[in-house]
């Protein structure tokens, strides 16, 4: 063999032990990466390649998919009373993505999650059959809540404080997932993100707004966990009208002829004494409100339930009169309906907390658990006593004071109303809030639930934390505990 030849063989050789070796690369080290990557549409036709799994309410899917006609896409989400569970299910979109649990769970429920497949699955690559999403809700709960909102504005969570499973969580103006759920929903999708009044952002989860005097309830709890004062009818030390340290300005009571003047948490919850509670925070200083807020679950950038809720914030770094401020639920401080339901599910349970859940378990395609979140896993927040003193002083609220549309025949309800400042110089319509919980005697059912209307049409001079919200709470209540 000539030099020439022999340099050609040796030369050709070494190309294709270089494809061979590339190759070799690609499959056992980069195979895993560009099957993964976003822009792989075998990725999105596998994801449609069958009928998703289901987001399970009670038994019952409510969610469902449809053939689609043309394209490599083969089905497409659909929804069950899509409107109603918007805010649990989120939505499941070819064109936009997937949110909530749709978006959490979207490889259980699209069957290509590891976890699903047997070891022939695993060899061949056969796509898993699909798994579910079993949730906490109760039905009865959802529908009241989100027929009680009706065109406002708001949203509401319920929880049962004993286990933790939020049972109802509603946010409207709603939507219908199932108007965006192909590849060309592009009018729709473009009306949904325009609309001013979102009707995308879940309110419920991730609106943190300024609870107002509802936020009283964790200063009184701070308050008594201290040992400022020994109980709920202990006069405190409070003049009428209070000036905000380091001012000229006095802080006013939204009913001036309120006997709140020195006037116990009893009363001053009653009457939503804005004079006792902002003095009550000054007195404690603010880094014991903030610690008492985060033992509530306040600055917790990490609340999964398990979608992820918008932190609720209780500041730092302020001076007194900002500090006096925050005791009624202003200045700086934001919450949303999941962290005062919160609040008042630790209170109605004896002061722990049980973790907030709004999934029970996820399912493969035969039943068999492959996650399961627990009930009952509580921390304690606050005392058993300060709890029973609290309880107490949120049943005076109902039955004396401005939260009376909670009332409900035969059952222990307590609450407290809120209407936070909107705008500079409070020159736009207040939020009203409502945070309570209820018990049924009889049964020892039990349920705490937190509304926050945004906005209802209605006059400023017509807002109220008892006529906008708490009548919302009381039917979710009352459904909780048939």
């Amino acid at each position: 063999m000539n030099k020439t030849i022999r340099r050609a063989s040796v030369f050709s050789l070494l190309l294709v032990l270089a494809l061979l070796g590339r190759a070799t690369w690609v499959q056992a080290y980069e195979g895993e990466a560009l099957a993964d990557d976003k822009k792989n549409r075998r990725n999105t036709i596998a994801q449609y390649a069958q009928p998703p799994g289901s987001i399970i309410v009670a038994g019952s899917p409510v969610t469902g998919s449809k053939e689609t006609k043309g394209g490599d896409l083969a089905y497409k989400r659909d929804y069950t009373d899509g409107k109603l569970y918007a805010a649990v299910t989120g939505y499941s979109s070819q064109a936009y993505g997937a949110t909530q649990l749709e978006g959490i769970y979207s490889d259980v429920l699209d069957g290509t999650d590891t976890r699903l497949k047997n070891p022939v699955d695993a060899v061949t690559r056969k796509q898993a059959e699909p798994g579910s999403v079993l949730t906490t809700i109760d039905p009865a709960v959802q529908k009241a809540g989100y027929k009680a909102l009706g065109n406002k504005k708001g949203a509401a969570v319920a929880i049962d404080p004993k286990t933790g499973r939020i049972l109802g969580m509603v946010s409207t103006p709603s939507y219908d997932p199932s108007k965006i759920a192909g590849l060309t929903d592009g009018t729709m999708w473009k009306q949904l993100t325009e609309d001013e009044d979102k009707p995308l952002v879940n309110r419920a989860l991730r609106q943190p707004l300024p609870p107002g005097s509802t936020f009283k309830l964790v200063v009184a709890a701070a308050g008594l966990e201290d040992g400022l004062y020994g109980s709920v009818d202990t006069p405190t030390r409070s003049p009428n009208p209070y000036k905000l340290p380091g001012t000229t300005r006095y802080l006013e009571n939204e009913n001036p002829s309120a006997p709140c003047e020195n006037a116990t948490i009893r009363t001053a919850l009653q009457y939503s004494c804005n004079n006792v509670f902002a003095k009550m925070a000054v007195d404690l200083g603010q880094d014991k409100v903030k610690a008492m807020a985060e033992k509530f679950g306040f600055n917790d950038k990490e609340l999964d339930v398990p979608v992820r809720a918008y932190a609720s914030v209780y500041p730092s770094g302020m001076d007194k009169a900002q500090t006096a401020l925050t005791g009624i639920g202003q200045f700086d401080v934001t919450a949303t309906p999941l962290q005062m339901a919160m609040v008042s599910a630790a209170i109605a349970n004896d002061g722990l907390m049980a973790s907030p859940h709004m999934v029970s378990q996820v399912v493969d395609s035969d039943g068999d658990a492959l996650k399961s979140f627990e009930d009952g896993d509580t921390e304690r927040i606050v005392s058993s006593a300060t709890a029973e003193q609290l309880r107490s002083a949120m049943q005076t609220v109902v039955e004396k004071g401005t939260g009376s549309n909670a009332a409900i025949d035969g059952m222990e309800v307590g609450g407290k109303t809120g209407t936070a400042q909107h705008g500079e110089n409070n020159s736009k319509t207040p939020y009203a809030w409502f945070t309570s919980y209820a018990k049924d005697p009889a049964t020892g059912k039990e349920v705490a639930v937190a509304v926050m209307i945004e906005d209802s049409g209605a006059a400023r001079s017509e807002v109220s934390g008892n006529g906008l919200a708490a009548p919302v709470a009381q039917k979710m209540m009352k459904a909780a505990l048939k």
